[in-house]
């Protein structure tokens, strides 16, 4: 679904909120976006960054569509990643850069670490009337398609400990996240950081938004996170659990790049799971809650945790104790994090399997895709607005391509409008 073009009558920030929704997770343009932008960026680097392609670059190819020497470019690009708003990725002896999308991106980077170098509490406001008032960018990001960002995590200590009672696969842990990944970083929790600059942040605790990968690895080298090692950061997600957090990631199966431990209070993706969350806009876990009602004794302990209210106390029709209360779920909103398992203190609740299973993208590029199809901007992807793409980067996607159900392939072809991609569909459909 494509945006909604504002004019802000300022030429380098208009390029660059065009630019930004080539994303399929987009910044739909408003006075607001255009405030945060200028605290971010300089006129003339949002003019510069409006010409970078989507897919990682060079400093040479950014030279060359800057039309100034490389080594100027050079200052440029290692100015914007000191400042998170560029990754710079290191590849052996080269240097790649890529600008990540708003969210989960350089927003939340602006808020990982406290900083001089600009008005956080005045960002802090915007970011608050952009998403939590205005609305139109959660609801785009959050509830726009069937593939979404993010998904949540189950609590792992939650689980029956009888073996072979759950299924539970690597990717669906945070654990196996944290122990596989090349690099780690943690920083400040942009929504409770932002919350705070507001005077309304929960006690939960704030240096605990983790990283992964190149990201962590960009974002540690430049002082936005600090690197860490696997176990502390394990360390940090058995206190997240302890306190009532839940863990919500990248919706990918490998090399996921961040999981943030949420607050049903201050983090955005569980206040777009409330208000939105007939639209589906996190991806929920296999999981389910099951109340024994035998043992609920209706003290609300649950209700309080969760943090989409998908729990409520209703009467337990006891003829003898006519005021007793017991919990019931309403599935619909449930994220099957398990929250509500370690809030009850009697053995009320168990987690059980959902009756369909939940599909994970295998890879970011699958996400993007994906997303990308659903929201009408495949052809952003395939050709660049500002420089096609190379060969890899486009049989890359259009490997993801092939590797979606018929119904996807089907509206991908439509939006491209390719006879090689319908040629390419074709063949992968053949029985080999």
């Amino acid at each position: 679904m494509g945006h909604r073009t504002l004019k802000h009558g300022d030429g380098s920030y208009d390029q660059l909120a065009e630019r930004l929704n080539r994303f399929p997770q987009g910044a739909p343009p408003s006075e607001l976006l255009f405030r945060i932008l200028k605290l971010l960026v300089s006129e003339r680097e949002a003019g510069l960054v409006a010409q970078l392609p989507i897919r990682p670059f060079t400093v040479p190819r950014a030279a060359a569509l800057w039309k100034m020497s490389e080594l100027e470019a050079q200052k440029v690009l290692d100015g914007l990643a000191d400042r998170a708003v560029l990754l710079d990725i290191q590849k052996g002896d080269a240097t790649q850069y890529v600008l990540p999308p708003p969210m989960a991106g350089f927003f939340e980077f602006s808020l990982m670490r406290v900083r001089g170098d600009l008005d956080q509490k005045a960002l802090s406001e915007l970011f608050y009337e952009y998403l939590n008032v205005e609305e139109a960018f959660v609801r785009n990001l959050f509830a726009t398609g069937e593939t979404q960002l993010g998904r949540v995590f189950v609590d792992e200590t939650a689980l029956p400990d009888e073996r072979g009672v759950l299924t539970v696969l690597d990717y669906e842990r945070a654990t196996a996240v944290v122990r596989n990944a090349k690099a780690i970083g943690v920083g400040l929790c942009y929504c409770r950081h932002k919350m705070a600059h507001l005077g309304r942040a929960c006690d939960a605790p704030m240096d605990i938004c983790m990283t992964f990968g190149n990201c962590a690895d960009s974002l540690t080298r430049h002082g936005v996170a600090r690197k860490v090692e696997a176990a502390e950061c394990l360390d940090l997600l058995q206190q997240a659990r302890e306190r009532g957090l839940v863990q919500f990631g990248e919706n990918v199966r490998e090399d996921v790049g961040f999981i943030c431990n949420c607050c049903g209070c201050c983090c955005e993706a569980m206040v777009a799971a409330r208000r939105f969350g007939f639209m589906r806009p996190v991806h929920t876990t296999n999981y389910l809650p099951e109340i024994e009602a035998g043992f609920c004794n209706g003290c609300g302990k649950c209700t309080s945790a969760c943090p989409v209210e998908a729990l409520s106390l209703v009467s337990a029709h006891d003829p003898k104790q006519a005021h007793l209360k017991t919990a019931k779920l309403n599935e619909d909103p449930c994220l099957g994090c398990g929250v509500c398992v370690r809030a009850c203190g009697r053995g009320a609740i168990r987690l059980k399997h959902r009756a369909k299973r939940v599909l994970t993208p295998a890879t970011t590029a699958h996400r993007v895709v994906m997303m990308a199809i659903e929201r009408g901007q495949l052809a952003e992807l395939l050709v660049d607005g500002q420089s096609s793409y190379g060969y890899r980067a486009v049989a890359g996607i259009l490997g993801a391509v092939l590797r979606l159900p018929p119904l996807k392939q089907a509206l991908a072809s439509r939006q491209v409008r390719s006879r090689y991609l319908d040629q390419m569909l074709a063949k992968g459909a053949q029985p080999s």
